[in-house]
């Protein structure tokens, strides 16, 4: 018996996720939307060759997920990105790039970017970081922000003014939400976290929520950057 037969309407099936991509080469442009168009969770939405037609792209065409190249003629993704996250409801970033330890990631990643991806990436590994940054997960692992924060430290002034002032910003919090701050930096998940905090999974997401708003941050990605800032990643190394 079908659903129809049994009286039930039938489920629909899951909205597809919305993917732009932003590249001044076309012949990678082309490449990707060949690569994530092959994936039947995922629709290539649109296209742009430069930063300076983002605004315009995400207007027209309202996508999840924007991948975007760093390093482009006009407006660089860098900028690009800045613009693009201090609208409302803006879709999620993820940084394309060639260098693993660029100093423009990082600032990418302060901006608002959920994570970075390289150019040589398997494909199905670039699949899989449009996936998980659009249920919200970064796409960026705690080794990777330790070292692109090491590579784009200051001299030693600069890098105590910049501590000094992550510490003035992460003071805003109380004492768990400092926890939960602190296991964000590791790269802990909301169920990692809860198991070492014994509070449950929606409290955790209570209180990540809680976090982002009192520091205005967009993501965890955010609140990770912060705390290797202000030397507080410390405490969470085994």
């Amino acid at each position: 018996m079908t659903a129809s037969d049994s009286g039930q309407p039938a489920a629909r099936p899951a909205e597809p996720i919305r993917v732009a991509i932003v590249d001044d080469d076309p012949l990678l442009r082309a490449g990707l939307a060949m690569m994530l168009g092959g994936a039947p969770d995922l629709a290539v939405v649109g296209e742009a060759g430069d930063g300076s037609e983002v605004p315009a792209l995400v207007e027209r065409h309202r996508p999840d997920v924007v991948l975007m190249d760093i390093r482009m003629p006009v407006v660089d993704g860098l900028s690009a990105t800045e613009a693009l996250r201090a609208r409302g409801r803006a879709p999620e970033v993820v940084v394309l790039t060639t260098f693993d330890a660029d100093e423009h990631v990082l600032r990418a990643l302060r901006a608002g970017a959920a994570g970075f991806v390289l150019k040589d990436t398997p494909p199905a590994e670039i699949v899989e970081a449009v996936r998980r940054v659009a249920r919200g997960e970064p796409v960026l692992s705690p080794p990777v922000i330790r070292r692109l924060i090491a590579r784009a430290a200051g001299p030693g002034a600069e890098e105590d003014r910049r501590r000094a002032r992550a510490r003035e910003r992460l003071e805003r919090l109380n004492d768990r939400e400092r926890e939960v701050a602190v296991a964000v930096g590791a790269g802990a998940s909301n169920a990692e976290i809860s198991a070492s905090l014994h509070v449950s999974v929606p409290t955790v997401k209570t209180h990540v929520s809680r976090i982002l708003a009192k520091l205005g941050l967009s993501n965890r990605v955010q609140v990770a950057l912060l705390v290797h800032d202000a030397g507080w990643a410390e405490d969470a190394e085994p």
